[in-house]
């Protein structure tokens, strides 16, 4: 059995290929690699319909040594968690233990538009594909017969130098939040704001980790940022940007509910915007409400943006 250790995790940064890189692979590795040296130590990359995340961490890992690398998020569907295992410990091998695994629910809409169909039984479904990354990862070595998913492979699913993997789920419902903390090691919120936070996320998964003899789960909230200037007219302009990008996640229900938790007036009331000791402030209220670490979502991704300047406060914290 694997001795299961989850390290410590500095704040992070959301990471993106520029719209303009000749070659993804390298124009993240280059982005990495700055953010490094100015002081960020955890990255995280998000799954797309063209770049696949976990490689791409894996790649990044390798060549920026001591640097976190992390997915927010993969999406469990259409994956099997055998083949997601697979990706994971190699990713984590390539990273030499720097990897954080984290996992989606995905969505029905989205699902359908892209592969013609999407998948019930959610929770169920998350609950199957954890408890075969767990055996996996805590044992190296997995017999599952489930309602979703059948992992049985007769040959061996431990990679040298890949485990172990800490699993954190974007969860935000009750079910899925009592799942995680079950079966993850922590959540991966967007958009939960400190009040959310302190009043629901942490007690849910708190408590169905404590039931299930786990260790109390890390609450990792990924939140968007703009970094602006001191003037009123500049914070201002960044309110109205945050809330032009951010207004698209008003139409997803899960998010709407989210949202409504939060007792804000505006979806841009959960963004971060402001001179960099501004971001700072705000960002620290969620650690002041029960988040073990937070994660920078860079609001502007245009050309034109300051990157450094959202980095530097991550490095700060």
């Amino acid at each position: 059995m694997h001795e299961w250790v989850v390290r410590d995790m500095p704040t992070g940064i959301k990471l993106g290929a520029r719209a303009n890189a000749a070659n993804v692979v390298d124009d993240v590795v280059s982005q990495a690699r700055r953010a490094h040296e100015i002081g960020v130590r955890q990255v995280w990359l998000a799954q797309q319909f063209d770049y696949e995340a976990i490689t791409l961490a894996a790649l990044v890992g390798a060549a920026v040594p001591g640097l976190g690398v992390g997915t927010s998020v993969v999406p469990i569907n259409p994956r099997h968690p055998l083949m997601m295992a697979s990706l994971a410990q190699t990713a984590q091998a390539a990273s030499h233990g720097n990897f954080s695994l984290g996992l989606g629910l995905g969505a029905h809409e989205p699902e359908r538009q892209a592969f013609g169909t999407s998948w019930p039984n959610t929770i169920q479904r998350l609950r199957e594909h954890l408890t075969v990354l767990r055996s996996i990862f805590d044992e190296g070595t997995v017999d599952f017969h489930g309602d979703e998913f059948t992992a049985s492979p007769g040959w061996p699913v431990a990679v040298p130098g890949g485990a172990p993997v800490p699993v954190y789920v974007a969860a935000m419902g009750p079910k899925a939040l009592r799942v995680t903390g079950e079966l993850a090691d922590g959540t991966l919120p967007y958009l939960a704001g400190p009040r959310t936070i302190a009043e629901f996320i942490e007690p849910t998964t708190a408590k169905a980790a404590a039931d299930a003899g786990r260790p109390k789960p890390r609450i990792i909230a990924a939140v968007p940022v703009l970094v602006t200037g001191d003037s009123q007219n500049e914070i201002d302009a960044g309110r109205n940007f945050a809330a032009e990008q951010l207004s698209f996640y008003e139409t997803i229900p899960s998010y709407q509910r989210v949202i409504a938790r939060e007792g804000v007036d505006n979806v841009a009331e959960l963004a971060a915007v402001g001179s960099s000791d501004v971001v700072a402030r705000q960002l620290q209220t969620y650690l002041d409400a029960g988040a073990t670490d937070v994660v920078l979502s860079p609001l502007d991704r245009s050309e034109s943006a300051d990157r450094e300047a959202v980095w530097a406060v991550a490095a700060s914290m």
